[in-house]
């Protein structure tokens, strides 16, 4: 089975990212993909909340989302739109995940469960509650890639949710990101994997890289990685289309080797000894 990943470095500009992503899917398709991942927030990155305000709507009216819509029902690819910015019916804002299917429609959404609200050493700050509101409930949608458990970029770093998606039968899952480049050289390899070793899962991490128009930068290396570790697909830095093949029958064959998931049990009471 042939995945797609689009690795881009979206601006501020609606219309133009949504172009990248349906030229995307048509290449996706054109290569043979079954399915095409992008990154958190493919419709717009822009740290500047007024000027950004202007360009997001609601789902209803969201138009990068329709373009992806259209373009996937037009090729037969389906997509998992990492994310858009998207303006809930409450007026709050939601960074919500799409999975398209080959006939464009919404098969299921996420809502992202963890903001990033920290400081880097390097001098960045980053306060995404400033701006979104947090989902309130996890997800797994069945794909062509298997059960799929959906998650937003921070979401890597809380392995709990990711145990909730195995257990609920989640073969692959989708990290879809923009991650800064301080944390991205220091975590996003040795996280990634420890996702895919401890759910004997597929894991698909489509990223943003490079400097963006707003002036943030972005670490990239989109990676696909097998149920055993193993690093299928590393984009590096540029924007770009990646390719990879994956075999599903991969998954029941790591956990027979390794049955971690037969093993999980409770966790008790802890004790805390002085």
């Amino acid at each position: 089975m042939k995945l797609a990943l689009l690795q881009m470095t979206a601006g501020i500009d609606p219309d133009a990212n949504a172009a990248i992503v349906v030229d995307a899917i048509e290449q996706a398709a054109a290569a043979g993909a079954v399915m095409l991942f992008t990154p958190e927030m493919s419709g717009l990155i822009d740290r500047d909340r007024d000027r950004a305000a202007a360009s997001i709507a609601t789902e209803a009216d969201d138009r990068v989302l329709r373009a992806v819509r259209d373009a996937a029902a037009r090729t037969g690819v389906w997509v998992h739109l990492g994310s858009l910015a998207i303006r809930r019916d409450d007026g709050l804002l939601a960074n919500r995940g799409f999975v398209i299917d080959d006939g464009g429609v919404v098969r299921a959404t996420y809502d992202k469960l963890h903001l990033f609200d920290v400081t880097l050493p390097s001098g960045e700050s980053w306060r995404e509650s400033a701006s979104y509101a947090p989902g309130e409930r996890a997800c797994v949608v069945a794909t062509p890639a298997g059960p799929m458990g959906l998650s937003i970029c921070y979401d890597l770093r809380f392995a709990d949710l990711f145990r909730a998606m195995s257990d609920a039968g989640a073969s692959t899952l989708s990290v879809p990101a923009a991650f800064t480049v301080p944390t991205g050289q220091a975590h996003w390899h040795v996280l990634l994997r420890a996702r895919a070793i401890e759910a004997g899962a597929f894991v698909v991490a489509a990223a943003q890289t490079g400097v963006h128009a707003d002036g943030r930068s972005t670490y990239g290396h989109s990676l696909v990685i097998d149920p055993w570790g193993t690093v299928l697909l590393d984009m590096g830095d540029d924007a770009a289309i990646g390719y990879v093949e994956i075999d599903p029958a991969q998954v029941a064959a790591v956990r027979a080797r390794v049955p971690v998931l037969d093993h999980r049990r409770p966790i008790p009471s802890v004790e805390v000894v002085a």
